[in-house]
């Protein structure tokens, strides 16, 4: 990406900001909606072709430019990870793990507070990696049991290549720890079934999973799911991420599992266990409701958007609020789960790691 045409892009909203500025280093790394601007120096061609199944470490510095104009180098380590993005059949280029050094000069960054965060790299286009930033964006608006991301305007500096760098958009991700952290819980590492997790944050993450058309997911095998708890003796909270199989975001790669016999992703297909009685949902759908102008603001104010993926997103959302408050309507779908034969309840072995 020609790094002129970038910057030209931006302009400052009320509410998010969508606008290149260097990095405030006295702030935290997810208190801004800025686009950060970083590079990755070392050994990229040797971390990059490395998706085997147990990736070394790595390492590399992080640069990005303080608000003072000055160069900051942070030193810090990466290795691919994930399972479907990783390979080099589906992705061009794998999601990464950074790993920070404990230092003097990491606790004088905008890293400071950090240890590991995952870096979502472009798996197509990245443009969809804008679309799955705004997506989680959208969940931090339903509720703050929920991971925190920052777009950032990537440079790779192999520094053993002549070859001019790589710039594109990636997303950094909140680590677990911090997310659980933050939300004055833990992360529990254990299986259990969907109905055994707290029913109310079951049937907002489950709301929301069918409004961005996403079927990529499940409590059971913790597929694209995190659980947080006070501790291992309290309701548990299923937080989900990895949100590119959705039908929001609609990448070229992203279909259905066969199981569920869809024929596509942006064909809805509520998830959750059976429920019969509808009033349940009265909650999840009320809070939706009360969302609504700012789900739509944060799709109409994104400058990074082209009209035409916004129109077909805002009619996607009017498609889940038109059921949302049709009681027939919502019966047919969200009852799904509670039809003989249907494939509501098919459990799709995920992975525990990603």
């Amino acid at each position: 990406m020609n790094r002129k045409i970038f910057i030209k892009h931006w302009v400052v909203l009320s509410g998010l900001f969508f606008i290149f500025l260097p990095a405030a280093y006295t702030q935290g790394l997810f208190e801004s909606d800025s686009v950060l601007a970083i590079t990755l120096s070392g050994n990229i061609r040797d971390l990059l072709k490395d998706r085997s199944e147990n990736p070394q470490l790595q390492p590399l510095s992080v640069s990005y430019v303080k608000n003072d104009g000055q160069l900051f180098t942070i030193a810090a380590s990466a290795k691919t990870r994930g399972h479907f993005r990783k390979l080099k059949e589906n992705c061009a280029y794998p999601p990464l793990l950074l790993q920070f050094h404990a230092s003097d000069t990491l606790q004088a960054s905008i890293f400071k507070e950090q240890k590991k965060l995952k870096l979502v790299m472009p798996c197509k286009e990245d443009k969809y990696i804008i679309y799955e930033w705004l997506v989680y964006k959208l969940y931090n608006l339903v509720t703050p049991k929920s991971f925190k991301a920052r777009l950032v305007q990537l440079s790779l500096d192999d520094t053993r290549s002549q070859k001019k760098m790589e710039t594109f958009y990636g997303i950094l991700l909140e680590d677990e720890n911090q997310m659980a952290k933050r939300n004055n819980t833990m992360p529990i590492d254990i299986r259990v079934k969907p109905e055994a997790v707290d029913q109310h944050d079951y049937l907002i993450m489950s709301v929301f999973q069918y409004m961005i058309g996403n079927t990529d997911w499940g409590v059971q095998y913790r597929q694209n799911i995190k659980l947080i708890a006070v501790d291992s003796t309290q309701p548990l909270t299923p937080v989900p991420y990895d949100f590119d199989q959705s039908g929001i975001v609609n990448t070229p790669y992203a279909a259905p599992a066969e199981e569920l016999k869809m024929s596509s992703v942006r064909e809805r297909r509520y998830r959750g266990y059976c429920i019969e009685d509808m009033k349940k949902f009265n909650t999840a759908i009320l809070k939706f409701n009360q969302l609504k102008p700012a789900i739509y603001k944060l799709y109409g104010n994104c400058t990074l958007l082209d009209a035409r993926y916004r129109k077909s997103t805002l009619q996607f959302l009017d498609d889940f609020y038109t059921t949302l408050n049709n009681p027939v309507a919502l019966q047919k779908e969200f009852g799904y789960p509670c039809r003989k034969n249907s494939t509501g309840n098919v459990i799709i072995k995920g992975y525990k790691e990603d």
